[in-house]
């Protein structure tokens, strides 16, 4: 869908484009969606009847002192009455079912498309917004189906019908009852101009508020470390109270609105037994005529007031539903290839004049994180990569996964380009083990095979044993069934480790990356994590990005990289003879460990 700003399509009550989307999301319930459609016609087509049937009780079987005739009018108005609840019970029921039915098919819909774009995305969107957009703004096109659209187009049916009735009766006293509609329509115009601008407001602010929530408390640890929590809680404090504001702008124009519609009311109906009562006076009307029209006018200004919620509902689900759409549009996913083809996954890595970056500087020139990178990697090779803080050395590993695009270059496994290797063949073939490990709140089972139901509790157990993990799996009281929470709260540093080890191992890799995995742990936990890294390389190209050197020690070949650049490459002995950029860094950690020491 082509979308515009968000702010001018909640200037109106229909925006045809979005109300298009939202409703072809209708379509696999369309014959449910069509079935509760039809019982709100038939709602509103009844609504004539019981101020008719009313109006006969006055004036046929009140006025004759007919009671069996009054029990038998009696008993109609209650047999409308019961049809009535019971197709509003069938409406409210199917309205709501569909609502939550589109509601979790966008969901789904919205996490998929999500879940395959550039990880470059996720580095430049904060979480809550997502967040946002998977929960409260899906809730609001939900809404659209459930006390939207239907409902609407059934009050308007109702006014249509209502109108209708009273011109058949009396077209005179429907213009008396019809007299402050213009002005009604003006309150409805002026309302609509202030609230339009409030729904973009609080869906913002909501926005915000997800945003901020989600950071600090995801970083409580450092707001806590450097007494920050009064300093936070004011800025929480301000961005609550600008979606407080927000809210109480459109809160404001209900409270205005509401109370016109009932003045316009109770003038219609002053306005009517005025000259109603007089037309009885003089016989031209029967009292059951003026009743019949002053239930009428309350049944005509019930829709109007119920027609502004709509238009909030709907107001809020265009806002809401132009969001979601606009993700739903957005292609950031990596590109599959036209001809795909697969390498015969011997393990050999190729890097091709390789140029990189995340991100363009303020000229609109490239920031290069590599710089013309080429080096080649053999099957069952193992080879580390190694050099100071912002080198280059992660984003080499990031390239290999697709989880960034390269500008320049090429890169090749077996031979074949990876941008030609569809992308969950590649990352099927690949296993990384990373620096922060990421867990899952749910049991350890979960979190090590990811919930592939085809792994079996006998095959983890070997995964563990094989890596080394079992001293501390064993010792956990419920097992594979322990609930590690959220990002491992329950495990430390080193144990959180081996279950990434572990994961790896699962997956089967034909090429492994391990991405500063002994940078956080201590000796004891490195120890642990050496002899996986052992089980886990063996008979495997494998890619070791290395903070401390002497981890790499025993790497086939080390390859050292200099602002973006490679400066050189061999094993530990052939670098510390060369005497260059390796050897000093060497030398600086060789004296820092003599200096803790």
């Amino acid at each position: 869908m082509s979308s515009t700003d968000s702010s001018s399509k909640a200037g109106k009550i229909f925006d045809v484009d979005t109300v298009r989307v939202i409703l072809a999301q209708v379509g696999p319930y369309r014959r449910r969606f069509a079935w509760t459609g039809a019982m709100v016609i038939l709602l509103s087509s009844l609504v004539w009847i019981r101020p008719a049937l009313i109006r006969q009780a006055v004036d046929v079987h009140i006025a004759t002192g007919d009671l069996e005739g009054l029990l038998r009018v009696f008993l109609m108005v209650v047999g409308v009455l019961v049809v009535e609840a019971l197709v509003q019970y069938r409406v409210t029921y199917l309205a709501n079912w569909v609502a939550q039915s589109v509601s979790l098919d966008l969901r789904a819909k919205l996490y998929r498309h999500v879940s395959r774009f550039r990880l470059k995305y996720f580095d430049q969107t904060p979480v809550g917004a997502l967040v946002t957009r998977h929960v409260s703004d899906i809730d609001g096109v939900a809404g659209v189906f459930s006390n939207g659209i239907l409902n609407a187009v059934g009050d308007l049916l109702a006014l249509f019908v209502v109108i209708g009735a009273m011109l058949c009766i009396d077209w005179s006293l429907t213009l008396v009852v019809l007299f402050p509609i213009p002005v009604l329509l003006v309150a409805t115009r002026i309302f609509q101009k202030h609230i339009k601008g409030a729904f973009v407001d609080v869906r913002n602010q909501v926005a915000k508020i997800n945003e901020f929530v989600q950071e600090h408390v995801t970083g409580m640890h450092i707001v806590q470390a450097f007494n920050r929590e009064r300093v936070e809680a004011e800025s929480f404090a301000d961005i609550n109270r600008a979606h407080r504001e927000a809210n109480i702008r459109s809160i404001w124009a209900f409270s205005v609105f509401f109370p016109v519609v009932e003045m316009l009311s109770a003038t219609s109906v002053g306005l009517l037994l005025w000259l109603g009562i007089g037309h009885v006076v003089q016989g031209g009307l029967t009292l059951g005529v003026v009743l019949q029209f002053i239930l009428y006018v309350f049944m005509l200004y019930r829709p109007i007031r119920q027609l502004a919620d709509r238009f909030n509902v709907l107001q809020m689900g265009i806002v809401n539903a132009d969001r979601v759409f606009k993700l739903l549009d957005r292609d950031d996913s990596i590109p599959e290839p036209t001809s795909p083809q697969e390498p015969s996954w011997q393990g050999e890595i190729a890097f091709e004049d390789v140029w990189f970056a995340y991100i363009d500087k303020e000229d609109g020139t490239p920031d290069w994180v590599l710089r013309g990178v080429s080096f080649v990697v053999r099957p069952g090779e193992r080879v580390a990569f190694v050099g100071a803080t912002g080198a280059g050395k992660s984003s080499i590993v990031n390239l290999i996964s697709r989880f960034y695009e390269f500008q320049t270059g090429r890169i090749t496994i077996d031979g074949v380009d990876i941008r030609d290797i569809p992308v969950d063949v590649l990352r099927s073939r690949i296993g990384v083990v990373l620096q922060d490990v990421f867990l899952f709140s749910g049991s350890l089972r979960e979190n090590v095979r990811l919930h592939d139901q085809d792994i079996t509790d006998d095959q983890i157990w070997e995964a563990i044993r094989v890596v080394g993990a079992e001293r501390f799996v064993e010792r956990l009281p419920e097992g594979l069934d322990h609930d590690v929470r959220e990002r491992g709260a329950t495990l430390s540093v080193g144990q959180r480790q081996l279950i990434a080890f572990v994961r790896a191992y699962l997956s089967n890799p034909h090429i492994l990356i391990l991405d500063e995995a002994t940078s956080s742990i201590d000796s004891e936990s490195e120890q642990w994590i050496q002899r996986a890294t052992e089980a886990l390389i063996s008979g495997r190209t494998s890619l070791l990005v290395a903070h401390r050197l002497n981890t790499v020690r025993d790497a086939d070949r080390i390859v050292v990289l200099h602002q973006g650049e490679l400066v050189e490459q061999g094993t530990h002995e052939e670098l510390v003879a060369l005497g260059n950029v390796y050897h000093r860094l060497f030398e600086m950690q060789f004296q820092a460990l003599e200096g803790e020491g």
